[in-house]
């Protein structure tokens, strides 16, 4: 059975008018009543009609989404997909859809946002990475186009964004296999250009520090991207640095050295990965991750950018989602 304003207005503490004033968008409503209002729809899964919504005189109520990788890699790579699935499950819970691309490099990135503003296709745009002196913020941010990234940007003023404490998660998980024991750690990344990247290497560096064993030297190799494949390759390239623990900034890596290391009859040295991936749980032995929570991280990026296209400019500007170390025997 369909939800109705009333019901949204007994959810929120409102009256049936105000969800009305606050589907049309109307000045009269502060901005904590109206995402008061907005949290209701999308707890009750309301979504305004046509006719409402065209009286509002709204832009498209599309967001166009651009996707670093190719269809492949994406659809191998479950953040992604649960990035995605938090996104559209909110969005759409509110009348907003998406459309998606995929690029091959930043470039191609910045020609899809183009050619996005340009048709008129979409109100809003979703960035799903972080990048050092990354091209496509700045271009968003010269076409004044509203935009919310998932990734902390290098410079964050004036730009909506939602994340984890990427540093103090792998500080977390390399305080872990210090204390479990190991002396050599190695940190295996996805491309340094990402933030997420940096930011977790900083972690491994700080939490060395901490624990009184200095630079990791050669026990740092980063990877050009987060496929399975280059997770092996990477940790190939470790061979020779006398680790005893493998610390990846994604589980796909994490799976590649798991991989190596068994071909290679190489025994006793600990893995751990990022994102909680099913996956990690029939890994043998299982594999300890850090959960994200990527649906989180998508759902709170469309909270961000919804609420700005609806006029609501008093919100916050950026969300950090908790982390939580899963422990498990190969870490």
């Amino acid at each position: 059975m369909a939800v109705t304003i009333k019901e949204v207005a007994e959810r929120a503490g409102v009256s049936p008018a105000t969800v009305s004033r606050v589907i049309h968008n109307s000045s009269r409503i502060s901005a904590a009543t109206k995402q008061s209002v907005r949290n209701a729809m999308a707890d009750l899964g309301y979504t305004p009609n046509a006719a409402a919504r065209s009286l509002a005189g709204k832009a498209p109520r599309t967001l166009g989404l651009v996707l670093p990788s190719s269809s492949e890699e994406l659809f191998g790579n479950p953040f992604f997909i649960s990035v995605m699935r938090g996104l559209s499950i909110y969005a759409q819970k509110l009348g907003y859809f998406h459309m998606y691309a995929f690029s091959r490099d930043e470039e191609e990135e910045v020609g899809f946002l183009q050619r996005y503003i340009s048709s008129g296709w979409v109100s809003g745009i979703v960035l799903l990475t972080a990048r050092e002196k990354d091209r496509c913020v700045s271009f968003l941010k010269e076409s004044n186009f509203p935009f919310v990234v998932i990734g902390r940007p290098e410079v964050s003023d004036g730009i909506l964004w939602t994340d984890n404490d990427n540093f103090q998660a792998m500080y977390r998980v390399t305080s872990h296999l210090l204390e479990a024991g190991c002396r050599a750690p190695a940190f295996l990344g996805g491309p340094g250009t990402f933030r997420v990247t940096r930011d977790r290497l900083a972690g491994f560096r700080r939490a060395l520090d901490a624990h009184g064993l200095g630079s990791p030297g050669d026990r740092i190799v980063l990877a050009d991207g987060f496929e399975e494949e280059q997770g092996r390759q990477a940790c190939f390239r470790l061979l020779e640095s006398g680790f005893d623990a493998v610390a990846a900034t994604d589980d796909q890596l994490a799976f590649g050295a798991l991989d190596f290391l068994r071909e290679k009859g190489i025994e006793g040295i600990r893995v751990t990965g990022f994102n909680n991936t099913p996956r990690g749980l029939y890994q043998s032995p299982a594999l300890t991750t850090v959960d994200v929570r990527p649906e989180e991280l998508g759902r709170r990026a469309a909270e961000l950018i919804v609420s700005r296209l609806e006029g609501n400019s008093g919100g916050p500007d950026h969300f950090i989602v908790e982390t939580s170390l899963i422990l498990r025997e190969s870490g």
